[in-house]
């Protein structure tokens, strides 16, 4: 907040707000804030736990085998295996991709992106559950290429 000269900011959504004020020097402390910033942190840390014990498992298998390639997370967000609840998954193991092809959608700031593949190949593993939050380079799927 200081580099950004930022004094106040507030976020939210359907069942979550945060608000962070900054105190300026010369004027006192505002205690009715701190409340909802003392209580946001708690949902916000629960959901990046499992996505970094998930991320270095995969490294090490496609790593070792110069044949299988990663597709990756270009950003963070909500991972989607399926366009909607009630459609088929893109990919599933065993599917063949061509670069471009649609693998999944991540979620970014209530912008449904479609994620394409860069290689082509069979689809070798699935490493996100759906409805899973990813980070920017966060393996995807493991891709034995052709």
């Amino acid at each position: 907040m200081k580099k950004s000269d930022l004094s106040e900011f507030e976020i939210q959504d359907q069942d979550f707000k945060l608000r962070i004020k900054r105190d300026l020097p010369g004027r006192a402390p505002v205690a009715a804030p701190a409340a909802p910033v003392a209580a946001a942190p708690a949902p916000v840390a629960a959901a990046p736990a499992p996505v970094a014990s998930a991320a270095p498992v995969p490294t090490t298998p496609a790593a070792s085998d110069p044949s299988i390639k990663l597709v990756t997370s270009p950003m963070v967000g909500t991972f989607y295996a399926t366009p909607s609840p009630e459609n088929p998954p893109f990919v599933t193991v065993g599917s063949p991709i061509k670069a471009d092809s649609v693998v999944c959608i991540i979620e970014a700031m209530k912008v449904m992106n479609e994620i394409q593949s860069e290689i082509s190949g069979t689809v070798v593993e699935c490493l996100v559950a759906n409805g899973t939050s990813v980070e920017f380079g966060q393996p995807l799927f493991r891709v034995k290429v052709s």
